[in-house]
């Protein structure tokens, strides 16, 4: 029997078969583990492994270079020609691309012929054992305890006709924990994204269910208004995160988002918050490390086939709460006047100077809410970045700086650009895994936050 094909082999083969003036061959590699449970009792376990391959043709007339894009999974030896083919007849139906630019040199660089990264059920070893003893005492105590872990590692082989050999090795882990009261009327929701599963400490996550679980044996109902609000990590995450989806420079120029500039142009030299508030992406963050390179499968407004391969670095995005930067291909950056700054796939907030916990922010508070988690989120305005959403599995009164019971949900409508600037008090920031988008974008650190005037629009019968 043939032995399958490497990733290498794979990304060969379709430079060879290519007959466009330019190629760029991406293979992902996949394999994950996860186990579930509900009800303090496990329910499954499963390891999956997949791999896709995505060829990119480029070619040139004279009016232009065009792109054509094909991906595919269960590739085999003999469907390798016909891909590349559909990618070059894609090409030459697209008609010139926008964003067409020279395809990024190099060479082979070191790791290239290494295989692609691999996990399995083993990785959950130290955290099992902690899973079943949180169950019994979930159990003893008349809890229920619902979940979710999975470690996975991707594996990117990026090949081009330019001489680039590319690899990047991507473990992303994360948990998730919901705890119900026995009879399903008190709920709390915890999160933690890990690149090793290892290092989640399960007892300190049950005990914060626990916590939280406790202050909700009193329910106080309280109308829609302006709160005096702290918001953990989680929850700015997903503030965040939204706000980065948006920064598009393209779309800031065209004048369709919040960062848009009245008349023409976008904002970036501008002041956002009158607080030394910096967003980052820094691809060699520890904790949140991610790929050094572009990786792009397709081409928008902030992607471009084109830029595959192309380094990235440290990037503020805002710094000292002005605005420097929006999210740029090499082909937008021309159209805007700006640097080539392509997305990142990790994202940080820091407060200049703030430190502390959720806690020591609840201590400050004499009246106000702590929010630990928001989801449904969609966006309003894109004029002020405006959103609205629901909370979730525990919003907390907070009196004379300590949590006094529980309230009832409510749909929020706040913009975190807005936000930005009404920042009354922050902690230190520490990594964060988002309610909403942690599936999507799990690598984020994150600061609590306070906000004096945090908008509950109308109160939400959603539990």
């Amino acid at each position: 029997m043939t032995a399958p094909m490497t990733p290498q082999q794979i990304v060969e083969r379709c430079l060879e078969l290519s007959k466009a003036d330019g190629c760029v061959v991406l293979v992902d590699e996949s394999h994950s583990a996860n186990l579930r449970w509900a009800n303090n009792t496990l329910t499954t376990n499963g390891v999956m492994r997949s791999r896709s391959v995505t060829v990119v043709s480029t070619i040139a007339d004279g009016s232009g270079t065009a792109s054509g894009v094909v991906a595919r999974s269960a590739v085999t030896p003999e469907t390798l020609e016909s891909l590349v083919r559909a990618s070059e007849e894609t090409a030459r139906h697209n008609g010139p691309a926008e964003d067409a630019r020279p395809l990024v040199e190099g060479t082979a660089a070191s790791g290239w012929d290494q295989p692609s990264g691999e996990t399995s059920v083993g990785v959950f070893g130290s955290l099992s054992p902690a899973l079943g003893e949180a169950f019994a005492r979930a159990s003893r105590e008349g809890r229920r305890s619902y979940g979710y872990v999975e470690h996975s590692v991707a594996t990117t082989y990026l090949g081009s006709s330019t001489g680039l050999r590319l690899r990047h090795e991507q473990p992303t882990g994360h948990i998730t924990i919901t705890a119900k009261s026995a009879d399903l009327q008190r709920s709390a929701w915890v999160g933690q994204a890990s690149r090793d599963v290892s290092q989640v400490d399960v007892t300190a996550l049950d005990a914060e269910l626990v916590r939280r679980l406790g202050w909700a044996k009193r329910i106080v109902e309280l109308p829609a208004g302006h709160y005096d609000t702290v918001l953990p990590p989680s929850a700015v995450a997903d503030l965040m995160i939204y706000l980065y989806w948006t920064m598009s420079a393209r779309d800031a120029h065209d004048g369709r988002t919040v960062f848009s500039k009245p008349g023409q142009g976008t904002r970036v030299g501008e002041r956002l918050s009158a607080r030394a508030v910096s967003l980052w992406s820094d691809p060699a963050a520890a904790g949140v490390q991610c790929a050094p390179i572009v990786v792009a499968h397709a081409s928008s407004a902030e992607h471009s086939v084109f830029d595959n391969g192309l380094p990235v670095r440290r990037t503020a995005w805002i710094a000292d709460g002005t605005l420097r930067a929006l999210l740029q291909t090499r082909h937008s950056a021309e159209v805007t006047g700006l640097d080539a700054t392509p997305p990142i796939d990790n994202l940080g907030l820091t407060v200049d100077g703030s430190a502390g916990s959720v806690d020591d922010l609840v201590s400050g508070v004499d009246r106000g809410l702590l929010l630990t988690c928001l989801w449904y989120i969609r966006e309003v305005d894109p004029q002020t970045l405006l959103l609205t959403g629901l909370t979730r599995d525990g919003v907390y009164r907070i009196e004379d700086g300590e949590v006094s019971g529980a309230v009832n949900n409510f749909r929020f409508n706040e913009s975190p650009v807005a936000l930005l600037d009404r920042i009354g008090a922050a902690g230190g920031t520490s990594p964060a895994f988002s309610r909403e988008w942690g599936d999507y974008f799990p690598r984020t650190a994150m600061p609590p936050l306070r906000v004096p005037d945090f908008n509950m629009s109308s109160v939400s019968p959603a539990s």
